[in-house]
């Protein structure tokens, strides 16, 4: 742990999830916080709402949803083992996001990528039918 987890300032949610690797860019973990992306303790806040090690958060990321409870602070990005560190991740958060990311697999199991781009035959029947959701 960093001299600054021992010392245990406050440190903005925002700040925190971009030094826990969440979001690559503070202005990113800005924009989860006020579009209610990020939950501390049931609770919607507010980007510089200092973070506590205990409090329990809940992070959308795209498709994932992270239960956590916080363990260390940090204001600086350091590597991403460190990073891990900060957090705990619930059993039950990990095990729901591998079934989701398993049941996203097999959704695309059957798809195969068409093998060339297609004609001017086939551009036409794709417009066409472009067409016809339109009307």
């Amino acid at each position: 742990m960093t001299e600054q987890t021992l010392a245990q300032e406050p440190v903005r949610l925002d700040v925190w999830l971009w030094a826990a690797r969440f979001y690559k860019t503070r202005s990113l973990a800005r924009q989860a916080v006020e579009t209610g992306k990020v939950e501390v303790d049931g609770q919607r806040p507010k980007p510089s709402r200092s973070v506590r090690p205990g409090q329990a958060l809940r992070v959308e990321r795209g498709e994932e949803v992270f239960e956590l409870q916080v363990l260390g602070l940090s204001g600086q990005r350091g590597p991403a083992p460190v990073a891990q560190g900060l957090y705990q991740e619930s059993e039950d958060s990990r095990q729901r996001r591998a079934d989701a990311r398993a049941a996203r697999v097999a959704h695309r199991d059957g798809y195969q990528a068409p093998e060339h781009r297609p004609d001017k035959r086939a551009r036409r029947l794709i417009r066409a039918l472009g067409d016809i959701d339109a009307m």
